[in-house]
């Protein structure tokens, strides 16, 4: 675990919605052999998560958990809407404005937000500003018309 502040990416969704993108940075995550924390306010989006997380695919699924479950500290992927860290995670996903909480040992964070919304791109916004301005390693990733994820800023 690192004693650095994580880098922060920013994903803008136009062209997909957050149940067809975090599957896949889940798939990513877990491939760099790093534990993930999924981070919302909403329990009713986290429990969309759970479900999404398990149907996403129909030869496959992403072992995860809640945090009020058994056997928190060893999921994979954890579902919170608490701002701990009991998984040990080093990547943190903030998937509805939520906040970041305590990011120490985090390599990542990937705030996603969906470009549709007006509430939620200002409040992207603002957060992009305010990190900035602490000095974070920030990065910004959009959609091509094609659909890639392009790194902008």
């Amino acid at each position: 675990m690192s004693d650095v502040s994580p880098e922060i990416w920013f994903y803008h969704l136009e062209r997909s919605t957050l149940e067809q993108v975090l599957p896949g940075l889940m798939e990513k995550t877990r491939e760099r052999g790093w534990r993930a924390l999924v981070r919302a306010a909403d329990p009713g989006l986290l429990g969309d998560i759970d479900e999404r997380l398990w149907t996403y695919r129909d030869d496959s699924f992403l072992a995860h958990g809640r945090d009020s479950g058994p056997e928190a500290a060893r999921q994979p992927i954890l579902l919170t809407e608490g701002l701990e860290n009991p998984n040990a995670a080093q990547a943190l996903f903030i998937v509805d404005g939520s906040d970041l909480g305590d990011m120490k040992g985090m390599e990542r964070c990937f705030i996603i937000f969906d470009g549709r919304d007006e509430a939620a791109l200002a409040g992207a916004r603002v957060r992009w500003k305010t990190l900035k301005e602490a000095g974070a390693a920030l990065a910004y990733w959009k959609q091509s018309p094609e659909g890639r994820w392009e790194k902008a800023a």
